[in-house]
């Protein structure tokens, strides 16, 4: 070994030892053996210090984080190692970078490197070619071992046959094969997702009934090698995997995920992704095996999820949310093709009113339409009612027949937890009977786990009484005559107290996709878009600019304008409270509402003096200028001798200043105050003589 000098044996010797994977840390012990057997054959070539580093038993060659493999490079830098000794290329590096750095490093420091075949010296050419084409080959040979193993895994794929998981609710054959859980507790309750789902079509509508209901959810859990069911209380997490997962539908898939590389840092980084799109999965068996539901229904299932998504896209109606109006999520602008977004407004209670945004976020632009909830959720629900009411005495009679589901799927899920808890206990029982009662270890501890058991069974057996107890509702025959009643006149259901506001959105959205919607002048011009694939154009009425349905009555506002001629702002509040003329809201007037009324229709405030420029008087003001009592200017007014104007029911009578010079008005009131009131009939007489 002439390239092995004194140099080099005055360095340290290190073998690198590694393994790809754990498996074969643990089983491939053979490959360690001869590695570590590396040692003595660097001391029988004559190297006194032969060190270890074995940091990377478990870590493949191809990948980046080797700690170990970082600490040999840090050593050979150092100039402190005379030889790397490996079993054979493929040990030190899976990839040409990390082969190439080794044999830079060691060709400028003069370290030496030894396999099974030979030494080898980096500086020298021809071992330096030779070095790279064990390296190269290394290389490949991991390309194509991956190749063959990835084709394989495919090919069986294609067959249906690569089961390397199985969800909850389904067991794996002998045979390769799945089919469903026997045990009939598991099977129901995976059932119960996708009817609850059916029914409240938001996954979180389903979670939160399923936690108030109290109904746990079966888990798979392995521990010590062993596969078995654990119940636990429903997260989204696991709702949303139920529903989303097509072997519940019967179909097979593989490459659902997708894997794509980036340098972050520096470094290689993997990031995986959930493909939605079922038409890009390399593979999708339909008919598969037996499943929970049908393809159809997943289908379906998959755009209520997606459709429920807020704000994730323009295209999407969204989840069912909180607030009086009735058609969010399902209104698009016909100008942009944006979905129209809902605000809220107003003291007196909540007014929804539609804006489509348009460009006005990312370019400062401004809205494209707005406009008035009320109107058109009135105008859309009646077309819904009119589409509805054939069908409304099948509805009552389905509604009849669905009554007390709710209670009757919680009762089962309790029924199917009794039976297995009693069946856990009568098997603690017989564990407890076959140990030999003086073996107090072993009889204490089975004693204490049968103890559980009945525990649970009794906790079970109370909420099952409870339940038949105090939750169950029947209907009556008065009930029932009332449903049916409903149910021939759907405008009375739908307005009634007991219709919800989430229940009328569940079923505006049953019946309609979208609705396109402009704006042109005063109307409203609507396409609805019929889940059938049908097509109705509407129109509806929309409210002018300052039109709400808290707007002041017309004949109000024309009222305090007359009365802000006559008297200030105080005083037209207490008349308009006499004549039980409310604002908008229902309220009573105050001088601050009549106020905001005039600023807002452009009324001019009351002058003081300013009847008196007119030529107008009040009653008093009257009964001043002829020195009479206010009740003799009524009463003169009553009989006809004054004429006096009144607009209204508690708004002062204005009389003419001219009025008041005449002659005979002039005698009137001298002979009123004189108590001497004169008379127009010609047959009375005077008694002065």
């Amino acid at each position: 070994m002439t390239k092995i000098t004194a140099e080099h044996l005055a360095r340290s010797a290190i073998v690198y030892v590694r393994q790809s994977t754990s498996y074969q840390v643990a089983n491939n012990l053979e490959s360690q053996r001869r590695q570590y057997g590396l040692v003595e054959r660097g001391r029988q070539l004559g190297w006194s210090d032969v060190q270890v580093i074995d940091d990377d038993l478990g870590r493949s060659g191809g990948g980046i984080a080797r700690p170990g493999f970082e600490k040999l490079l840090a050593a050979i830098c150092e100039g402190s190692v005379g030889a790397v000794l490996s079993i054979e290329a493929s040990r030190l590096a899976r990839n040409g970078r990390d082969w190439h750095t080794l044999l830079e490093f060691c060709g400028l420091v003069g370290t030496l490197i030894v396999d099974e075949d030979g030494v080898y010296e980096p500086r020298s050419p021809n071992d330096r070619l030779l070095l790279g084409m064990k390296g190269t080959m290394s290389e490949m040979e991991l390309s194509m071992l991956r190749q063959r193993s990835t084709e394989a895994i495919k090919q069986k794929a294609r067959r249906g046959e690569l089961i390397r998981t199985v969800a909850v609710g389904y067991l794996k054959t002998d045979d390769d094969r799945i089919e469903k859980d026997a045990d009939r507790r598991v099977e129901e309750a995976i059932a119960l997702v996708f009817h609850k789902f059916e029914e409240l079509q938001s996954v979180r509508q389903v979670l939160a009934w399923m936690r108030h209901e109290q109904i746990r959810l079966p888990a798979v859990v392995h521990t010590h090698g062993r596969q078995s069911i654990e119940w636990r209380a429903p997260v989204y997490r696991a709702l949303h995997h139920i529903l989303t997962n097509p072997v519940y539908a019967g179909a097979y898939a593989f490459g659902r995920r997708s894997a794509s590389a980036k340098i972050d840092n520096g470094r290689k980084r993997i990031i995986r992704s959930l493909n939605r799109n079922w038409n890009d999965w390399e593979v999708l068996i339909k008919g598969h095996h037996e499943g929970y539901i049908t393809w159809a229904e997943f289908e379906r299932n998959q755009r209520l999820i997606t459709d429920n998504a807020n704000r994730k896209s323009n295209m999407g109606r969204g989840s069912i949310r909180r607030g009086e109006a009735l058609l969010a999520g399902l209104l698009r602008c016909g100008r942009c093709g944006r979905r129209l977004t809902v605000s809220y407004s107003g003291k007196g209670g909540p007014t929804q009113r539609y804006v489509c945004r348009g460009a006005s976020d990312a370019m400062a632009a401004s809205s494209c339409i707005s406009f008035g909830g009320i109107r058109i959720d009135r105008t859309i629900a009646q077309e819904v009612l009119d589409r509805l009411q054939p069908l409304g005495v099948e509805a009552a009679i389905a509604a009849m027949d669905a009554h007390g589901e709710e209670q009757l799927a919680k009762r089962r899920q309790l029924e199917n937890a009794l039976e297995q808890a009693r069946f856990e206990a009568t098997r603690a029982h017989r564990q407890y009977d076959q140990v030999d009662p003086d073996n107090r270890l072993v009889a204490g501890e089975l004693e204490r786990r049968w103890n559980e058991r009945l525990a649970n069974v009794r906790a079970l057996e109370e909420q099952l009484a409870q339940h038949d107890t105090g939750s169950e509702i029947t209907l009556g025959f008065q009930d029932r005559d009332r449903l049916l009643a409903l149910g021939r006149d759907l405008s009375r259901a739908w307005d009634s107290v007991g219709a919800s506001v989430e229940t009328r959105k569940k079923i505006v959205r049953l019946l309609i996709a979208e609705i396109v919607v402009d704006v042109l002048g005063d109307k409203l011009a609507l396409v609805i878009h019929w889940q059938g694939g049908d097509h109705t154009h509407l129109s509806a009425k929309r409210n002018k600019v300052g039109q709400n349905r808290w707007a002041t009555d017309a004949d109000v506002v024309d009222m305090v304008r007359i009365l802000a001629r006559q008297m200030p702002d105080e005083s037209i509040a207490a008349v308009l409270n006499r004549s039980g003329k409310p604002t908008g809201r229902g309220n009573n007037w105050t001088r601050t509402r009549v106020c905001s009324l005039r600023h807002g229709q452009e009324i001019a405030p009351y002058r003081e003096g300013e009847r008196s420029e007119r030529g107008e008087a009040t009653v008093n003001e009257a009964a001043a200028a002829l020195a009479v009592s206010p009740s003799t200017i009524r009463r003169m007014i009553s009989e006809g001798m004054l004429p006096a104007q009144q607009h209204c029911k508690g708004a002062p009578r204005i009389i003419r200043l001219h009025d008041l010079e005449r002659e005979d008005v002039r005698t009137e009131a001298e002979a009123r105050r004189s108590r001497r009131p004169s008379s127009r009939d010609p047959r009375q007489r005077s008694l002065n003589f």
